[in-house]
Order: C-alpha cells, then structure tokens, then sequence
C-alpha cells in the first residue's frame, strides 16, 4: 500500500468499516468515510481526520457519486473497501425483497464499484479493492439464505476480478471473518447462538488481519484461521460436511423451535 494511500471506507460508520478506517489511518492513509448514516459518518470521519462522503454505496448513481467525491478530495483511490453489507431473511420466511435487496447491497454495490474504479486503475497499473465478503461466502449462514446466496456471489466476483486483472497490476481481496461483535452479529438470532457467538472477535481484530494482508497481498483474509480448515473439508467432503451443518441446524431448531 503506498504511503499516504488514498482509501475508501464504505459501511465505516461502525463495526468492521470504522475499524478499518481507524487502523488505515494509524498507518498514514487519507481515508473517505461512506456510510448510509450521515451522522456515523461524520463521526468516525472525524476521529479519523478524514472526509465523510455519506450515501448509498449500492446503487449505481450512489457508487458513481462516492467514487468521484472521493478522487477529488484524494487526488486518487489507491485502496477501496466494498466493507457495506446486510443481512436479511429469516431461514426459509426470506422473501423476494430481502434477496432483491441482499444482492443489490452485497454483491452489486461491488460490482458497481469495481466498474467506477477500474479503468483508471488498469491506466494507472495500480489498485487495490477489499470486498467484504463473510465466511458465509466461502461456507453458509445458518438461517439466511439471502446472506449466504449473496456473499457466496461477492467471492466468486471477486475471484474473478482477481484472475482477470492481476497482471495488470490489480489487487483483489477478499475479506472473510467468522462472527465479529457488531450490531449485525446482535441481529443473527438464534442461528448466531449455535454458529457465530462462542468465537467472535472484535472488529479491531479485524482490521489488524487487514492490516497484515496488504502487506502480503493474499487474496483470502481470514480472521478466523480455522475457515481455512472448514473451507478444504466442505471441498473435500461436500455430503459429511453438510451433514455435520444440518446437526447444528437441528441445534438452532431446539433453541427455536419455528425457525
């Protein structure tokens, strides 16, 4: 990451985004804080010394917006975290809106984004983008098909940014943590009880695991190491490792018995 990198936040109005932000700002990064809320926007923009560029960073007149805001005020994006996501849905109740909206959010807004920023970046022969993607993209969230669908989708594009444009000087990452201690974690219900809680660490972790893979590049960044491990046995096992998801299904089922 270049020395007074150019950075981009969105979702950094609280939990893994503000983190970010906080931990980037700490290494001399000029950061640009998007956030839905104006006001925890401004707020950690402050904290941080940056600029609050509050908005949708889903929708492609709110992506276009954030992108050209930020390349005034930085000159030029260096780093751009797709960090804004949803969960939506509850187990098999999720309708058609909640996955119009989980896909609209946590797959397209970095689709869209990546759009914006590419042709000056492949002009450039530089730039990095962090797609905040969940273990759900790489495994399944119990209780959520919209979430799991939709982050599932976020590591397959950007898998593929990567494979396309890495020779052309393109950094692609994907950021895949396990339960963190945010609102959203709060929300999971009893499927987060069984599944999340017991091993969730905290977004300034988070961002220090960030902070360690720009150094390194590697497209994976996993919080919790143990997905790795979780990762190559649903690939090496599909049926038993769906086997051993569907007991801790029946877990949920006891806590709640309509879920």
């Amino acid at each position: 990451m270049p020395d007074r990198a150019g950075v981009v936040v969105t979702g950094g109005g609280n939990g893994i985004g503000r983190a970010i932000a906080h931990r980037l700002n700490a290494a001399g990064a000029r950061v640009v804080v998007n956030d839905l809320d104006p006001e925890a926007a401004a707020q950690v923009a402050d904290e941080v010394g940056g600029l609050a560029l509050p908005g949708d960073a889903a929708s492609a007149e709110g992506v276009r917006a954030l992108v050209d805001g930020a390349r005034d005020h930085l000159g030029a994006i260096d780093v751009f975290f797709a960090n804004a996501g949803i969960a939506r849905g509850d187990a098999d109740a999720a309708t058609d809106a909640d996955f119009e909206a989980s896909w609209q959010v946590n797959v397209m807004g970095h689709v869209r984004a990546a759009r914006a920023l590419m042709p000056e970046w492949l002009e450039r022969g530089e730039g990095r983008f962090v797609a905040t993607a969940s273990a759900a993209g790489l495994l399944m969230m119990l209780g959520s098909a919209p979430y799991t669908v939709s982050k599932h989708a976020a590591v397959a594009h950007a898998e593929w940014l990567s494979a396309t444009y890495r020779h052309r000087g393109i950094v692609v990452q994907a950021l895949c943590p396990q339960g963190v201690r945010t609102a959203m974690l709060d929300d999971t219900g009893p499927a987060g009880d069984v599944t999340l809680k017991d091993a969730a660490i905290t977004p300034e972790q988070v961002a220090e695991t960030v902070f360690d893979a720009l150094q390194d590049d590697r497209f994976l960044i996993l919080p919790h190491p143990e997905v790795a491990a979780y990762a190559r046995a649903k690939a090496d096992d599909p049926d038993r490792w769906l086997g051993g998801m569907n007991r801790l299904q029946r877990r949920i089922e006891e806590l709640r018995p309509d879920f």
